[in-house]
């Protein structure tokens, strides 16, 4: 068997962390898959594969391995495509990673157009407000919204979204509605556990800044939670357009405190680190950034 195909099968080992998926992906029988990596472990004589009754994991040696390896298929990969030419489209399988709001609202709705424009590509969407670590999902490229906190990752800002302070009328009509930031106080927020940057909020109008640390009654881990709960009429948000723009355009949710600024919310794709960007990767960034802006 040649060192690319190898090559193939220990990184779909890694990426979907275990024989048997990487058997079913590659269309072959787990006892070749077993094989293979054995065969490369005895020629390297290195541990890659820390092998367990629930997932299979790269050693310290396999993830340096796979790295090259993944750099190594990547130019083969783009070698094929520029000999066959961009018109013959893209092929093979996609891992895209976005938060679930994010992706539900204003990726996942428009992804048929991509994805009739490369018929023979295989996209899998992976949806998770939390951060994935993308060497070890095997996540081609992934969107983040926020500041980044990881300096090693490879990443670009690609749009911008005002954040605003959003309630529902029927909370409004209870509770009162905010005039100016400090009257926040009082009101009930709906805190999203997941957003960086803690809970203190920095709001300007002109050239007045005002700091208010915002205490929240209810804390949610997903951003579907923030939604439900900011709808169902039980307190405030401090969120992106993005996150509410349905109820924003239909009346659901309504802006507070609309003369006041907030630091806008950046959107970043990010690759993983160590890895040549792909063809495939580069072209759904391309797209993704005509859609969202």
């Amino acid at each position: 068997m040649d060192r690319l195909r190898v090559i193939e099968v220990f990184a779909r080992v890694v990426e979907s962390g275990s024989f048997s998926a990487a058997a079913r992906d590659l269309g072959i029988g787990q006892p070749a898959v077993s094989k293979i990596i054995a065969a490369l472990e005895e020629r390297l004589r290195v541990r890659l594969l820390a092998r367990s009754t629930r997932r299979v994991t790269p050693t310290e040696a396999g993830v340096a391995f796979y790295e090259r390896a993944v750099r190594a298929l990547t130019e083969a990969n783009e070698a094929d495509a520029a000999a066959q030419g961009l018109g013959a489209g893209l092929e093979g399988r996609l891992r895209v990673c976005a938060p679930v709001t994010f992706a539900r609202l204003h990726l996942v709705p428009k992804l048929g157009r991509f994805l009739e424009a490369n018929p023979r590509l295989r996209l899998e969407m992976i949806m998770d407000d939390r951060t994935v670590n993308l060497l070890e999902e095997g996540v081609d490229v992934a969107a983040h919204l926020g500041t980044l906190t990881d300096s090693a990752l490879t990443a670009r800002k690609i749009a911008q979204a005002e954040c605003v302070v959003v309630a529902s009328p029927s909370y409004l009509a209870r509770r009162g509605t905010p005039r100016a930031p400090t009257d926040l106080l009082k009101h009930a927020a709906i805190i999203y556990g997941q957003r960086s940057g803690g809970d203190e909020w920095v709001f300007r109008r002109g050239r007045s800044e005002v700091s208010v640390r915002i205490r929240g009654v209810l804390t949610l881990s997903a951003a579907e939670g923030v939604r439900a709960a900011v709808i169902a009429g039980q307190g405030f948000a401090i969120a992106s357009r993005w996150m509410f723009a349905p109820e924003l355009e239909s009346g659901e949710v309504v802006t507070l405190v609309p003369k006041w600024r907030l630091p806008p919310m950046d959107l970043w794709v990010v690759y993983p680190a160590g890895r040549l960007t792909s063809t495939k990767a580069r072209a759904f960034v391309k797209w993704f950034e005509t859609t969202i802006k």
